[in-house]
């Protein structure tokens, strides 16, 4: 039987990034396809009860995205970032902003490495740097952490697939 995977969330006091691990049940080719293929994101990135209307996708450098989260109620929440690296099954660099936020310009820097793992398994490592503390603890208290956990569960599902 396949081990159950958790998501680590780490936003240490005073610090201005955020870093998240999960491993996979899945090889290195299909955690990368996931996080490239605009069909395959728009199926699990986001919670759950969320709609997710991707708008732009580029996961090449200078391309960019943009999608909104919409739920059952009218609410919509935007996302958008310029991807500046991708080295395929290794890094993906990218700027991450919420368009939530009240003021504009609360932009963080995303870097996810993606490792090969023994028995057909991936991690990946998330480092979001952002401009200070106060924004990172902005993001953090929005609900981050459901969302990153609800979208890592729902990756888990697609790839078992």
């Amino acid at each position: 039987m396949a081990q159950k995977n958790q998501t680590s969330l780490k936003a240490e006091p005073g610090k201005q990034d955020v870093v998240i691990t999960r491993e996979f049940n899945a090889p290195l080719e299909l955690v990368w396809q996931a996080h490239t293929d605009p069909e395959l994101i728009k199926k699990w990135l986001g919670p759950r009860e969320y709609t997710m209307i991707l708008e732009r996708f580029e996961p090449y450098p200078g391309g960019s995205y943009r999608y909104i989260h919409a739920d059952d109620k009218g609410n919509k929440h935007a996302f958008r970032g310029v991807v500046h690296e991708a080295i395929e099954g290794k890094l993906i660099i990218q700027t991450f902003e919420y368009e939530g936020l009240p003021e504009r310009g609360h932009v963080a820097l995303d870097t996810t490495r993606f490792e090969s793992l023994p028995n057909g398994r991936t991690k990946i490592t998330v480092q979001s740097l952002f401009q200070s503390v106060a924004d990172r603890d902005g993001i953090v208290q929005s609900g981050m952490e459901r969302g990153v956990n609800d979208s890592h569960e729902r990756l888990e599902e697609l790839l078992s697939q």
